[in-house]
């Protein structure tokens, strides 16, 4: 699916794995008052429906809003990244009810001077639980996969419901 957004358009998927759900694009500095002596500044954000295939589209999401950023070095620790986010908000932060909101979950990334962030918000006020599985565990690496990753990785509670978990990562020397 090839279109053409403008801030705050909703864009419709026609099928799993399509374009993002929805998109605010880069504008200006000066129009969102980020105007301090840097043009390394942008936000990009989708909703995602709760679906295993999430991950998937969240790393395309990333990879494509990072190549349009000439963040290419960049692409492959955010995918992975946001990848884990989006898989630990799947499976522990929804409820195996359907959720009524068409989009319970969002993913949003940030470019700051020096650094960029991935956040992933979902409707569960539970925090995110670091593990420490034993070698023969199939899972619970996640976390610490971001954590090795990124700068920083913390969560917030977002009122009226939910949490939203993000992390950083350094940006390259000629981005930042």
């Amino acid at each position: 699916m090839s279109t053409s957004t403008r801030q705050g358009s909703r864009l419709h998927a026609g099928e799993p794995g399509a374009e993002p759900l929805f998109r605010l694009t880069r504008s200006s500095e000066r129009e969102r008052g980020l105007d301090q002596g840097t043009n390394t500044s942008g936000f990009a954000a989708c909703g995602l429906d709760g679906q295993l295939q999430n991950a998937p589209q969240a790393r395309r999401f990333v990879e494509v809003t990072l190549n349009g950023w000439a963040l290419q070095l960049l692409v492959p620790d955010a995918t992975l990244v946001v990848s884990e986010l989006v898989t630990n908000a799947v499976r522990h932060a929804l409820d195996p009810a359907p959720d009524a909101s068409e989009y319970p979950l969002w993913l949003g990334i940030f470019l700051r001077p020096g650094d960029l962030v991935c956040a992933v918000s979902d409707p569960s006020s539970t925090p995110p639980c670091q593990r420490n599985p034993d070698d023969s565990a199939s899972g619970g690496r996640g976390l610490n996969l971001v954590s090795a990753l990124s700068d920083s990785l913390h969560w917030s509670l977002t009122p009226p419901q939910g949490k939203t978990v993000w992390a950083t990562l350094r940006l390259p020397a000629k981005a930042a």
